[in-house]
């Protein structure tokens, strides 16, 4: 097993648009990290700039002690002693199982003899042990998955990449093969990057989870770390499924520009990136951040799903607007004056069209983005002008740009 280092890694493409954008990152020794983020926020690009099939144009990639990209140097992929798993298991269909594993094998000059040995411990490893000679179009999609696997582990690779290797299973398979491939890659001690759009699978497999948008890390950490403390009202929104609602922060607490929305100030935990400005404003301990603001400073309030609770009541000011069944309760779309709300609470059973009372149990305050977008109760431009007849605003629960990443052509990488 190795490390992997990526130091200050931009790559731009023609046109100026940026893939990456000055990058800082270590995956230690045996360690599992998952890399997420909206559609267009770079994690499979940086994958691939791992792997070396595209050449940052900035900054250095190290695998182990050996720099495999940097101005002066760029290692063929094939040489950086790497494993790589892609999305659709890429087995040969006219290759037996056991030709199909050892092809990496046969391409290093491995002896018959030792390359029967490694592929069957491989098959051993993954649970398709004496499946040497079977053809893989009479596997399942799930043992053809593992036959990608074993052979991204039988030439004992230094670091394991995984491209949304799990994505295209049905549940439960899915689930089943996270379980053994996190069992795998702990007796076999892999360094593993793992890229995914599925949240809850990099939440459930990683040691730590990398949060990017824009080309950028915006957070690291433990899962537990990233649901507990997010480090921005986006990362919020998107781990977490966070409605963020903009407002005003005040010694007495939030208030939300609209609907008429107030949280207490005890109910309010200062965001990273807030510090002393937004507690000075909400009266509480003050840290490093933000100089003291104005009272009625703009913030940006994420509420998590399981802080919002919802009491049913036929008084209530909201209404039910989606209801999804869940084991321990119902995941909820409450619409409050227009204000729509995720709720997940535990043993909450609410059908839509159900009228509610709402509390909000916990929030975080962020400082308000200056992106000229406008989340949940966002102020119009101009409060005079009449307002046009509109459908209730919705809040947002994440930001970030949904185009496709754009890919240079990745180099040629010889048979």
């Amino acid at each position: 097993m190795s490390s992997v280092s990526l130091a200050s890694v931009s790559l731009a493409y023609p046109g100026g648009h940026l893939g990456l954008a000055d990058v800082d990152l270590r995956v230690g020794d045996g360690e599992f990290v998952a890399l997420i983020g909206p559609s267009g926020s770079g994690k499979t690009t940086l994958l691939r700039t791992v792997a070396g099939f595209v050449r940052p144009t900035a900054g250095s990639v190290r695998v182990g002690d050996a720099v495999v990209a940097d101005a002066d140097r760029w290692v063929e992929p094939e040489r950086r002693g790497l494993g790589m798993v892609f999305q659709q298991h890429a087995v040969w269909p006219h290759w037996s199982v056991g030709r199909n594993i050892e092809y990496p094998l046969r391409r290093s000059g491995v002896r018959r003899a030792e390359r029967a040995r490694r592929v069957s411990e491989a098959l051993e490893l993954v649970g398709l042990a004496g499946t040497e000679r079977r053809n893989p179009a009479t596997l399942s999609g799930g043992q053809r998955q593992r036959v990608a696997i074993a052979r991204a582990i039988v030439a004992r690779p230094r670091v394991l990449l995984l491209d949304e290797a799990l994505s295209a299973l049905d549940e439960p398979l899915r689930d089943r093969l996270r379980l053994e491939l996190r069992l795998l890659t702990r007796e076999l001690g892999l360094t593993v990057l793992h890229v995914t759009h599925d949240r809850s699978e990099a939440l459930a497999l990683a040691d730590r989870v990398v949060v990017l948008d824009g080309g950028r890390v915006q957070q690291q950490g433990a899962p537990a770390e990233l649901l507990r403390r997010p480090a921005s009202a986006f990362v919020a929104g998107f781990i977490a499924d966070a409605t963020v609602i903009e407002g005003a922060l005040d010694a007495s607490g939030f208030r939300a520009h609209r609907p008429a929305l107030r949280v207490a100030a005890d109910r309010i935990e200062r965001g990273p990136e807030t510090g002393a400005a937004a507690a000075g404003a909400a009266g509480g301990a003050a840290s490093p951040g933000w100089a003291s603001p104005a009272p009625g400073s703009p913030v940006e309030l994420a509420v998590l799903p399981e802080h919002v609770r919802v009491v049913p009541d036929s008084e209530g000011p909201a209404a039910v607007a989606s209801s999804l069944f869940g084991r321990d309760g119902d995941d909820l779309v409450v619409d409050w004056n227009g204000l729509r709300l995720r709720s997940r609470g535990r043993g909450i059973r609410c059908a839509a069209g159900t009228r509610v009372r709402v509390e909000i149990e916990r929030a975080i305050a962020y400082p308000a983005a200056s992106t000229g977008r406008r989340a949940a109760g966002a102020e119009e431009p101009d409060a005079h002008e009449p307002a046009a007849a509109a459908p209730p605003q919705s809040s947002r629960t994440r930001r970030g740009s949904g185009a496709a990443e754009a890919q240079p052509a990745p180099p040629m990488v010889s048979a």
